[in-house]
């Protein structure tokens, strides 16, 4: 049977076509003839293209009227293809009250195409209203829903909340659920996503063993799993961005005379003097601070950048002319300035007297024989 000029589904199509061709006039007028024509099987289809051709024409108000028209037939299909849309224009809009309830709309219709996208939405709006056990069943609802694309997004959503609620292994069960939905191949950045959370939450549960083998900050730490603990738990927060904490932990175990020694070791197991006697270098004390506070690249940069600069002075005067006349006293002034470079880091003063004790055992001259203050010229 062929169609008459008012066939409702010939319009729709027609209408359809022009708004592709980017006549949104013409189709607006085909999709309100259609919705005239009364309560025919088309209507959902023609409210919800009406809608989303003045939607991009500006006119928002009247497109969300439309949606409504277009939920209120309960047409499986484009009824919630049209609460889909109109919780998209109050979003975009930021008003996310009204969004909950559209998303609803969509999650009450059933249709599993759109079930995902829609329980997602509700999470995060319970989430961003601080309802974790209502963001909690939405996320888990999209995860169950099997669906590849959305419900990976719930299980790190919910995972990210269970890891800040110190939940790490709920988190582990959420994201390994997550990324059974994940084709690895065609979504290699989604599957790299979850893992990585996946590895973020086996780092909490490790940091959360450790802690508890260390007992509290008042008990002593066991002579024999002790140490071990202190170094895996210092060394695991910085992962975490918990660098204080981990500074904490050394200083504890440091102080903590019935393992401070094996502690010290552990601390220092990348030095690589084993044969020798820390006591007798200078900065020994200053790079073992350095690593218990995490500050060895700072405490790196810094003696770079003082032997750039003592190199720098040096440099540029011993490639000039040796023939080249200089006024008296003007290498001693030049060697001045290169010494007293480590003067401006909290490590100078260590070198200054370290260089005074080794002058005094090379010439058997007392300490006071150089300058008070030296090099710097200012009283000890």
């Amino acid at each position: 049977m062929s169609k008459t000029p008012d066939d409702p589904a010939r319009l729709c199509d027609e209408a359809r076509r022009l708004a592709e061709n980017g006549e949104a006039d013409r189709a607006a007028r085909l999709f309100e003839q259609v919705l005239a024509l009364g309560d025919t099987p088309a209507r959902a289809q023609a409210a919800l293209g009406l809608a989303v051709v003045l939607d991009d024409a500006g006119d928002v108000a009247a497109a969300r009227e439309a949606d409504r028209t277009a939920i209120s037939t309960e047409d499986p299909e484009y009824g919630p293809r049209a609460a889909y849309h109109l919780a998209l224009t109050h979003e975009r809009a930021g008003e996310y009250q009204e969004a909950g309830p559209a998303w609803q709309v969509v999650v009450d219709f059933g249709n599993a195409a759109y079930l995902p996208p829609a329980l997602l939405a509700l999470g995060r709006l319970a989430d961003d209203a601080g309802d974790f056990d209502a963001a909690r069943g939405r996320w888990e609802e999209a995860i169950a829903t099997g669906d590849p694309e959305y419900g990976p997004v719930a299980a790190h959503d919910l995972a990210q909340r269970l890891l800040e609620r110190g939940e790490p292994a709920r988190a582990q069960r959420v994201l390994t659920a997550g990324l059974r939905l994940i084709d690895r191949e065609t979504a290699p950045y989604a599957y790299a996503r979850l893992a990585v959370s996946l590895g973020i939450s086996y780092l909490d549960q490790a940091i959360g063993a450790f802690g508890a083998a260390l007992g509290d900050g008042d008990a002593a730490a066991d002579a024999e799993v002790g140490p071990l603990a202190t170094e895996l738990l210092a060394r695991t927060l910085p992962l975490r961005g918990r660098g204080e904490e981990a500074r904490e932990v050394w200083r504890r175990g440091l102080s903590d005379p019935g393992v401070s020694g094996q502690v010290r070791a552990r601390l220092r197991r990348d030095f690589g003097d084993e044969d020798g006697d820390p006591a007798d270098l200078w900065w020994e004390p200053v790079v073992e601070s350095a690593v218990a506070d995490g500050a060895l690249p700072a405490v790196a940069g810094e003696a770079f950048g003082a032997l750039d600069h003592m190199y720098a002075l040096l440099a540029v005067r011993y490639a000039e002319d040796p023939a080249a006349e200089r006024a008296p006293g003007e290498t001693h002034d030049l060697l001045g300035q290169a010494v007293r470079v480590p003067s401006d880091y909290l490590w100078g003063p260590l070198l200054h007297e370290s260089f005074a004790e080794r002058l005094r055992l090379a010439t058997g001259a007392t300490a006071a024989s150089l300058p008070p203050g030296w090099p710097d010229g200012r009283e000890p």
